[in-house]
């Protein structure tokens, strides 16, 4: 199944369901209000909603209407808990060199992980607000997942099998704000302004092939002011998402509706290029001394999409542009 949620006047949004080849929608508030809901009452309406998704990829829902990523908030645009990781230790390692940084303890056998904000989550295609151009606004492409409830101690076979849906995301960054937070060792605040996500959520059975050892086995693919900037494979990934999830619910329970992000996608080698600024950045200090690439200016555009070998793009794209944030109390004109 395939899911968005379209902007209705209402926090939570509607709940639609979309066709397999993302060309058709059709609503489905009246199984569950909204995908929130859906995932609290999983075990009750997920049949139901398998049922209309295969009536409208059979062509037999006549109120199915064009689906339009310009309506769509994200899948989730609020929700309980947002953790992310860095499960692809390329990145980590990149960094450690180019900043002669001890390495982080057993980051090879215990995920790294921070609780983010989950109160306001962007759309695909909305403005992107930033306070400042000098705060060195970056992009980072990623894959996560979304859960039903998962118990504590869970492990990571019991921890993925509670995943109920996987979605693709930009989690934003503001490079000039992290290190200090970094130091204080109570994790990342300002430095991380609201995530981003693609249009639509898939259950994992959608992605075939594509997902398997708890990992999305697909290139996301990033276009920076509509050049290339990489497309580096989500099957590198060190940690499944399984033991992601078992990680984050090692002291406590995780309500249904927690998702848990990759981190940056980052591949050996740099063939693929980089789905973040700070990556190619330490690339360039590794090889020449400085950076030479300059972090996002206000109008830049960015644009992510997985793409499967036929060239579907199972998630939509997140296809956004960054602007000046206006002042709190002033007009809005």
């Amino acid at each position: 199944m395939k899911f968005a949620t379209y902007r209705n006047g209402e926090a939570d949004g509607c709940l639609m369901v979309v066709s397999r080849d993302l060309s058709r929608a059709v609503e489905a508030s009246g199984l569950a209000p909204n995908l929130l809901q859906a995932l609290q009452r999983w075990d009750e309406v997920a049949p139901e909603l398998q049922r209309l998704s295969d009536a409208l990829n059979a062509g037999l829902k006549p109120l199915a209407r064009p689906f339009d990523p310009a309506r769509c908030m994200a899948p989730l645009p609020r929700t309980f808990q947002w953790c992310d990781a860095s499960a692809f230790l390329n990145h980590g390692h990149l960094m450690e060199r180019a900043f002669n940084t001890a390495p982080i303890p057993d980051f090879d056998t215990i995920p790294v992980m921070y609780q983010g904000a989950s109160d306001d989550f962007l759309g695909a295609c909305e403005a992107v607000p930033m306070p400042d151009e000098a705060l060195g606004i970056d992009f980072e492409g990623e894959f996560g997942v979304i859960t039903g409830p998962v118990a504590m101690g869970a492990t990571p076979a019991a921890a993925q099998q509670a995943i109920r849906l996987v979605v693709q995301l930009n989690d934003w960054s503001l490079r000039s704000l992290g290190p200090r937070e970094m130091k204080t060792g109570f994790g990342f605040l300002q430095a991380k302004p609201s995530t981003s996500f693609a249009p639509v959520a898939v259950t994992p059975d959608e992605l075939g092939e594509y997902w398997r050892d708890g990992r999305v086995h697909l290139e996301l693919e990033v276009t920076w002011n509509e050049a290339s900037f990489g497309h580096p494979h989500g099957g590198e990934m060190h940690f499944s998402f399984g033991e992601l999830l078992a990680h984050a619910a090692r002291t406590r329970k995780l309500g249904a509706g927690t998702i848990v992000g990759t981190g940056t996608v980052s591949n050996a080698g740099g063939e693929r290029g980089s789905a973040c600024i700070a990556e190619r950045r330490v690339i360039e200090i590794i090889a020449q001394g400085a950076a030479a690439t300059p972090y996002m200016r206000f109008g830049d555009r960015v644009r992510m999409a997985a793409r499967l070998p036929s060239g579907e793009t199972p998630f939509g794209a997140i296809d956004q542009r960054v602007v000046a944030c206006q002042a709190a109390g002033t007009a809005n004109h």
